[in-house]
């Protein structure tokens, strides 16, 4: 199988029964391995099998269904949207002059005569209502026949019969010769509801700031220098390998490493953390970050759609197209919603006509009006944006606080957890340990630095942390040669021939398993790992030679932010490969609950694997690389990074700052969105619980039905936008 995937921008779906209706036959084409259709984005996103069919293949189905859908171009989709904006702006005024007449005649049932004579002359109603039935309320009768067509309804299904019959109803008065008609119903109702689709509009694309302002944070020019000479380009004319140069004061242009220069740089618009982050040469930079203080040069390592940039912003788009399992309920609730509301409305119809006003002269008049105000308030478009507007500004605030979902069921997910595994090395402490004593156990060696230089030779091609402390640490005393021979034992240390001795370095497990008796070092073991330090037993040549003990900080902020996560109520427990006494000493430290030491890399996953057998829901907290695993395995894997590419792959969840009190702030956010989508779903769905049977009793004029079921949807938005005032600080 090649698997590929195509993001489509989707025009024509007017409610969640359009965008369920999309999904359900996309799924179901042979080769499509997930269909997800974002009615808030207009944006079909589908994975395929690219042997059994291509991205054509899918427009072709989709535009068969009646709907029009193009491969994502965001400069095409620009003029597109803003194409079809004006034109639903131009058909409201059109529809809202043409009524305008007629809103004010209400007034007449008050007493107020205000209208003209021949202004209420029922064929210049007529004259009046047939554009705006036609013209402005054409789009209803597409949409309608086209959802039929597919032996499915949607919203405009019940528009254009609820508007139709009250068009027709007045016209067959006329033709008898009748005064009184209801042309006033049927072009108010497409009034208001052009209207609300307007006021809609304008509060959706407030759900999307959050991409427009990464967007705008990019700088528009660099300074690179080119054969000896400075000069002031576009940014999408900075290469790999331009050295770049920044002022003080001036955005960081691409992504590189440091060449020259110090300075601070704010990097909070990628890590949500206000401190500015000191660099020197050899340190990275990001674009779009802000730098404070000193001039800088550096080379350009990424630019364009590789930049880190680039890739927050992918992957927010991402997240705010995808979906929510919580939204599976409205999607069900949609498809079989209007048939049963056009059940509703004949038997509101019969009802009123042979049974409540059996006999009477106006009877057909107050079944057909209590028909379509049934029709009209129970257009389920409320319902269709309860989910993914939400959806859409939490993601987004949590890309401005340096927090990426990658997808909306990560944002739904997070807030189930009930126990969270956070890895210490890099998470809890800084990842950045040094080496703090060496001790001598034979007298092979004539000082601790013969011992350390020998042993980072050892080190000197392993990558692991421990290792890098320990070259570190060699390099200060002399020169560290390269070993003849290495070997890493995961888990365990290094087997490795250097300057022509055998060496191992390592745990007690190594050295059991390599058969060599480490009694002499178990004292000093002892003591070293009661301060919370990592100890290391060095073997040469078959014999304990002495201990290389390395410390690594804990972080300022992650006491607190433990303290904060069981506040919450969730269960905090520390896994490590640390032994048992210096895993106690750090937990001791930060107050976990619970601390899973001498854990194996490929065991995390195994650990993870146990509390979800125990029943509870984890989330587990790593560097995004080495715990790749057990990320996988969690139900929410949540990678504390730096900005860097790979940690934003790793995980469900990235936190783009390298503190641990951004878990807790993404709990918060993940259960601040979940808490304003059940409001949503429960305003929508209480809207035509109620107001379908106020209808069905006479009790609700179909204009005001109309003026309602508009409103209801720019409610449900307003109240997703109020999630960006949510403190997820504390």
């Amino acid at each position: 199988m090649s698997e590929q995937k195509v993001t489509l921008q989707v025009t024509g779906m007017t409610c969640a029964a359009c965008s369920a209706r999309i999904e359900k036959v996309v799924s179901k084409m042979d080769g499509v391995e997930t269909a997800n259709v974002n009615l808030t984005m207009a944006r079909a996103t589908v994975t395929f099998d690219e042997n059994k069919l291509q991205a054509g293949d899918i427009i072709q189905r989709i535009v068969r269904l009646g709907f029009g859908a193009s491969e994502l171009a965001e400069e095409g989709t620009d003029n597109a949207s803003e194409k079809l904006w004006r034109r639903q702006v131009a058909l409201f005024i059109f529809s809202a002059v043409l009524s305008l007449p007629f809103l004010i005649g209400m007034f007449e049932m008050f007493g107020a005569t205000l209208l003209p004579d021949f202004l209420m002359n029922p064929w210049v109603m007529l004259a009046m209502a047939t554009p705006v039935q036609f013209v402005a309320g054409y789009s209803f009768y597409v949409g309608g026949y086209k959802a039929l067509r597919n032996k499915s309804a949607n919203m405009d299904v019940l528009v254009a019969l609820g508007t139709s019959a009250a068009y027709f109803y007045s016209l067959w008065l006329i033709l008898r010769g009748e005064e009184h008609v209801y042309f006033e119903t049927s072009m108010i109702i497409i009034t208001l509801i052009l209207l609300g689709k307007i006021f809609e509009q304008l509060a959706k694309t407030r759900t999307s700031d959050a991409i427009k302002k990464l967007m705008h944070m990019q700088a528009k020019t660099a300074r690179v220098v080119r054969g000896g000479v400075e000069l002031e380009v576009k940014i999408e004319e900075v290469v790999l390998g331009d050295v770049v140069v920044v002022r003080p004061g001036e955005k960081i242009p691409v992504d590189g490493s440091v060449l020259d220069g110090q300075s601070s740089i704010d990097e909070s618009m990628l890590t949500g953390e206000s401190i500015p982050i000191d660099k020197k040469p050899g340190d990275p930079v990001y674009g779009a970050t802000l730098n404070k203080n000193g001039a800088l040069s550096f080379r350009a390592e990424k630019v364009g759609q590789d930049t880190a940039l680039a890739q927050i912003i992918r992957v927010v788009e991402e997240a705010q197209g995808s979906k929510a399992p919580i939204q599976r309920m409205s999607d069900v609730i949609s498809g079989i919603f209007v048939p049963i509301v056009v059940g509703i409305a004949v038997l509101t119809f019969v009802v009123w006509y042979f049974l409540v006003d059996g006999g009477l002269q106006d009877a057909l008049t107050i079944a057909l009006m209590n028909a379509t105000a049934v029709l009209v308030i129970a257009c389920p478009c409320a319902l269709g944006l309860a989910t993914p507007t939400s959806i859409m500004v939490g993601t987004g605030k949590g890309a401005e606080n340096g927090i990426l979902f990658k997808g909306g069921e990560h944002l739904e997910n997070l807030q189930k957890v009930s126990v969270i595994l956070l890895d210490k090395t890099g998470t809890i402490t800084k990842g950045q340990p040094t080496v703090t004593d060496v001790v001598l156990l034979s007298d092979q060696f004539h000082s601790e630095q013969d011992l350390l230089l020998l042993a980072a030779s050892a080190e000197k091609r392993s990558e692991h942390p421990l290792a890098t402390a320990i070259v570190k640490a060699g390099a200060s005393l002399g020169e560290v040669q390269d070993p003849e021979e290495f070997e890493a034992i995961t888990g365990r240390g290094v087997r490795a021939v250097a300057q022509g001795r055998k060496l191992l370095i390592g745990t007690r497990r190594l050295m059991q398993e390599a058969g060599i008796d480490y009694a002499a070092a178990t004292e000093g073991l002892a003591r070293l790992e009661s301060d919370g330090k990592t100890v290391m037993i060095l073997s040469v040549d078959g014999q304990v030679s002495g201990l290389l003990a390395v410390a690594d900080t804990v972080k300022e902020s992650s006491q607190a932010a433990i303290a904060e996560l069981k506040g919450m109520g969730l269960k905090v427990v520390m896994i490590t490969g640390d032994n048992h006494k210096t895993a106690q000493a750090i937990a001791a430290q930060v107050g976990v609950d619970e601390v899973l030491a001498e854990v194996l890399p490929e065991e995390k996953a195994d650990a993870v694997k146990r509390y979800k057998s125990a029943g509870q829901r984890v989330a587990m907290v790593g560097d995004g690389i080495n715990d790749a695993p057990a990320l996988a395995m969690a139900d929410v894997g949540i990678a504390v990074g730096t900005g860097a590419d790979v940690a934003i792959e790793a995980a469900d969840v990235t936190l783009m700052g390298a503190e641990l009190e951004g878990v807790a702030r993404a709990v918060r956010l993940s259960k601040a969105t979940i808490r304003n989508i059940r409001q949503n779903l429960f305003w929508a769905l209480a809207y035509n619980v109620v107001g379908i049977p106020i209808a069905a009793a006479g009790l609700l004029s179909p204009w005001v039905a109309g003026a309602a079921m508009a409103f209801s949807s720019v409610s449900v938005v307003i109240n997703a936008l109020r999630l960006k005032r949510v403190n997820i600080d504390a």
